[in-house]
């Protein structure tokens, strides 16, 4: 009883909750007061400094650099009254992660005493290593220089003593190396595209922001446990562990009441973020046990994006006082669900309208169908780009599995909206309406659609939810700026398309009416593949899918080569987003990391069978060894000790199986890194080194039943699924 596993286990029994204190009763008395947003600017700053900075958040305007240093003086004051000693530009490298630089206010005067100086240079830009970061061949190592520029649209905030400011990552010769920038330029096409559309029907919107929702899922384990477990400290998920008697099964955690250790933790992240401005909403427990959820209130696209980030960050930290560990990997258990990152995207123009939602008069849905349907055919164009920004080697362990949708590409929609796409298809359209109303004589439905009208598809990986799109396949550890830049870069390429094709019509003398239900019912025909109401993850939508020409790309390294096709590079040509170089650069990065991550896992698997397996399983099958024979000793017959040489026959087995399938997964993964192309390589990696994963992790698994409970020195399942 005094391995680690027992020790982590008394430590877990030892635990206590710690007092949770809101500052005030009332969240609105704490909201946002870490943050610089516009009341603190509008209090610290003069009102054309003021109405310059607000120009730039709403306009994308540039801010001139007085401007800026009347900004980063108000900032240094707000922040060192709130007891801040260092600021930071916290931005988003190609990592997955965040990254920060802290410099002091602080500065020698120079006649023995010090000052607190923040410039506006040093708020506009700053200067960390852009070779030390993933870059794709965009920089060499002797090539260092690279700038972070500041996003004024997403505002400062403090994290602890420190002035945080959100920020772009670009390389010397102006290269995006990191999601902001191409995530602030696919809003900016999206917006200037959809304004241009919805002009056809109202003249007043003159701005349409993307909306975002982040259904955060994620694990709680024990610290203790969790420092016991070396694959879960090194990889995330747990390389080996049979699955417990009980797990999720009986559907009783689902929705079910809060352990107290885990609420205590729940309430602290809810006060740290609310002080962030981060706008928690929801919390519950999800399906698996220990798996739980977090959920914010609806805002602008980068600034969602943003808090997404920083909360993951934050629930990691907070984690750490309550002694959790909280795990983002997309599948940290086999056998039971694993984690996503559900994002819930609409478009909200400057007049309150929400383009996704749908009216109650033929006019307002006309304006909703234009968006509605143009989303569903921009998906079906680019439904492999789609799949490719949702593509890791974490997330390749969950979908498809019960929890996730598969990695075939598909839009639900409910019957009701279907069928009115279906009525719109098979409906004659002609000149000759003279009015309005005609136009939906053979479309009866259309002018009823209701909120709330679909049902949800869990299985679906991009479903209409009444007033927005769910994309449900982004993984939990993700950041969602690369599937939403993607997104709305489709979307926006696809809105200009459907405005020229519409003036096409116009200039040909048709009425402005008839014109954009004549393309929309093109688009319907066009993109009716991609729409899917059943199960998909049946066997019948696999084959049912390969005959509608849809693609079904399970692994990463296959997924992403969409990514340097020449109809990928025409379009980030075109929007902008991306140039050839950082679109080529990114495709090496995500390969990378896949082979890497992957490389990381065959050699934590390798060192644990070697160091702890196998030495914990030849240790007991030498008691078994040493009973038998005392056994033998004292005259017991052969039979009274068989089921003692079962067992140690069988230890020998898996560890025999063991110990060479782990040399031969050394070997492939020998051979893998001689490889220089790193898309073979991690093809390699995919498809051999991988390929032993699986049966040394059942061998191992059988070893942990058979090993006596107090010999077996890794945490279980069981203790680790289910909080004390």
């Amino acid at each position: 009883m005094s391995n680690l596993r027992f020790q982590a286990l008394n430590t877990v029994l030892s635990r206590t909750i710690p007092e949770v204190k809101a500052p005030s009763d009332k969240v609105s008395d704490f909201y946002a007061c870490n943050v610089f947003d516009k009341k603190k600017i509008k209090e610290y700053l003069s009102k054309d400094a003021f109405d310059s900075v607000n120009d730039s958040i709403v306009h994308g305007t540039r801010i001139e650099r007085d401007i800026a240093e009347q900004v980063a003086s108000a900032m240094k004051s707000w922040a060192i009254a709130q007891g801040a000693t260092h600021y930071t530009h916290w931005f988003q490298p190609l990592t997955g992660t965040t990254a920060e630089k802290h410099d002091s206010f602080f500065e020698p005067a120079g006649d023995g005493t010090a000052i607190e100086k923040f410039s506006g240079d040093a708020l506009a830009q700053q200067e960390p290593d852009a070779s030390s970061f993933p870059n794709g061949g965009i920089r060499s190592t002797f090539e260092a220089r690279g700038y972070t520029a500041w996003d004024p649209s997403s505002p400062a905030f403090l994290m602890g003593k420190t002035l945080c400011i959100p920020t772009v990552f670009v390389s010397y010769t102006g290269e995006s190396l990191d999601n902001k920038a191409p995530l602030l330029k696919a809003l900016s096409a999206l917006d200037k595209a959809a304004v241009s559309v919805a002009q056809f029907f109202d003249k007043s919107i003159e701005k349409v922001n993307a909306s975002l929702g982040i259904e955060q899922e994620y694990f709680l384990v024990d610290l203790a446990l969790f420092n016991a477990r070396p694959d879960l400290y090194l990889t995330g998920r747990a390389l080996f562990g049979h699955m417990s008697a009980k797990n999720q099964q009986l559907e009783d955690h689902y929705f079910g009441s809060i352990p107290d250790r885990v609420l205590a933790f729940m309430q602290e992240l809810e006060i740290e973020s609310i002080k962030l401005g981060i706008p928690l909403k929801t919390r519950h427990n999800e399906v698996a046990p220990s798996q739980f959820e977090c959920a914010p209130i609806y805002e602008e696209i980068n600034l969602a994006i943003d808090h997404n980030q920083l909360l993951m960050d934050l629930m990691d930290k907070v984690a750490r006082r309550h002694n959790f560990k909280v795990l983002l990997h997309e599948k940290p258990f086999a056998g039971v669900n694993g984690s996503g990152k559900h994002n819930n995207w609409s478009l909200i123009t400057n007049t309150g309208k929400n383009l996704l939602s749908p009216g109650k008069t033929p006019k307002n849905n006309l304006m909703f169908l234009t968006f509605f349907v143009n989303t569903i055919k921009a998906v079906h164009d680019y439904a492999d780009l789609l799949r490719a920004s949702i593509a890791s080697v974490s997330n390749d362990h969950r979908l498809g599995a019960n929890e996730a949708p598969p990695a075939i590409i598909s839009i639900f929609l409910g019957t009701q909206l279907n069928d009115v796409l279906d009525e719109i298809e098979t409906s004659r359209v002609t000149s000759k309406m003279k009015n309005e109303a005609s136009l939906w004589t053979n479309i009866p439905k259309v002018p009823q659609i209701l909120l709330d009208n679909t049902d949800r598809n869990r299985t679906s990986p991009f479903a209409f939810t009444g007033n927005k799109f769910e994309l449900r396949a982004v993984g939990s550890s993700a950041n969602s700026a690369n599937p939403m830049t993607i997104l709305n870069m489709i979307v926006a390429d696809q809105l200009n398309k459907f405005k020229v094709d519409v003036d096409k019509l116009l200039k040909k003398g048709e009425k402005k009416d008839v014109a954009i239900m004549t393309v929309i019912k093109r688009y319907i025909k066009e993109s009716k593949a991609i729409r899917f109401e059943g199960n998909g993850y049946s066997d019948e939508w696999a084959q049912e899918a390969e005959a509608r020409g849809l693609s079904n790309i399970k692994t990463t390294p296959k997924a992403l080569d969409v990514l340097i096709t020449e109809k990928t590079e025409k379009l980030f040509e075109e929007s902008g987003v991306y140039s050839k170089r950082e679109a080529h650069a990114r495709h090496e990065i995500l390969l990378e990391s896949y082979y890497k991550k992957l490389q990381i896992e065959a050699r934590v698997m390798g060192e644990l069978v070697n160091n702890v397996i196998i030495p914990a399983s030849v240790a007991y099958q030498t008691d078994l060894i040493t009973n038998v024979k005392g056994l033998k000793e004292i005259g017991l017959k052969e039979d009274s000790y068989a089921a003692q040489m079962e067992i140690i026959t069988k230890i020998s087995d898996h560890v025999n199986f063991i110990r060479t399938n782990v040399k031969e997964m050394i070997n492939a993964r020998k051979e893998a890194n001689v490889i220089e192309d790193v898309r073979e390589k991690s093809i390699a990696y995919d498809e051999k080194v991988k390929s032993y994963f699986e049966p040394i992790r059942y061998h191992v698994d059988k070893l942990e039943q058979l090993i006596a409970d107090d010999k077996w020195p890794l945490p279980k399942f069981r203790e680790l699924l289910f909080i004390k």
